[in-house]
């Protein structure tokens, strides 16, 4: 994911730091994708609006409200979180919010891949 970001300038940061909602302001604004690393297994309130993208319009421009600032929404902006944990379990209320991806592959998993694209 950083690599994939840096041409556009990915600001990686974790929830415990203090800036990170002013940093996630800025890349809401100027469309630059953000990767918070190292969530467990519940995410900050916080970034609520994010999830759901519950934006708005306010004349031409797209607005999300975000604690209690309103920022201008970037169609642009990328939003990524990461855990450690090696099978994370969230609950329905987080997982309808989101795309989980599991990077973690298994060697039956990996079989089974490589199996599909030897019988395309």
């Amino acid at each position: 994911i950083k690599r994939m970001g840096q041409p556009q300038h990915i600001v990686v940061s974790k929830f415990s730091d203090s800036d990170y909602l002013k940093r996630l302001e800025g890349c809401i604004q100027f469309g630059n994708p953000m990767l918070i690393e190292n969530i467990g297994e519940e995410t900050d309130p916080a970034v609520e609006p994010v999830l759901l993208r519950q934006t708005f319009k306010k004349g031409s421009a797209l607005m999300i409200k975000l604690g209690e600032a309103v920022v201008e929404y970037q169609k642009d902006f990328r939003f990524y979180l990461t855990t450690k944990f090696r099978n994370p379990h969230y609950l329905p209320e987080v997982a309808v919010k989101v795309t989980l991806l599991n990077f973690m592959i298994t060697h039956v998993g990996l079989q089974d891949q490589l199996l599909n694209i030897v019988v395309e």
